[in-house]
């Protein structure tokens, strides 16, 4: 969406790219429109568009808008009456805490144009045709 910021891109059209079903697409874009990421043009050759520069739009936002758990564990506790499982998490949840915050300070740093940069020039011209065949 970066590299054809002009060009709306279907449900379809992304799930594409991204090895998923459209029905996901479509769940997953509306945390995005909420949080200002996406917006919709409707009707023929419509779809969903970057709603604001892509230099504008970090990976903490995207996580954010779509209240993601990056953090692979949880200190909630499975059995709250198990004293050593609370005393585990207890020890943990200093740590999950600033993993969480550093993993955000990180995030916040990357945007959509350092990603697209990364995948180079010809990304949207190979999906199209791929798309195509």
């Amino acid at each position: 969406m970066a590299q054809a910021p002009d060009r709306p891109m279907t449900s379809e059209e992304i799930a594409s790219w991204l090895h998923t079903n459209p029905v996901v697409v479509r769940r997953m874009v509306a945390g995005l429109r909420n949080a200002g990421i996406l917006s919709s043009a409707r009707g023929h050759g419509g779809g969903w568009m970057l709603a604001r520069p892509a230099e504008k739009i970090t990976l903490a936002d995207v996580t954010q808008a779509l209240d993601e758990k990056l953090i692979p564990f949880s200190t909630e506790p499975e059995n709250p009456r198990c004293l050593v499982e609370r005393a585990v998490n207890d020890s943990l949840e200093g740590v999950r805490q600033e993993i969480e915050r550093l993993l955000a300070q990180r995030l916040a740093t990357v945007t959509l144009a350092d990603l697209a940069a990364r995948c180079g020039q010809n990304v949207f011209a190979h999906m199209e045709s791929k798309n195509a065949h």
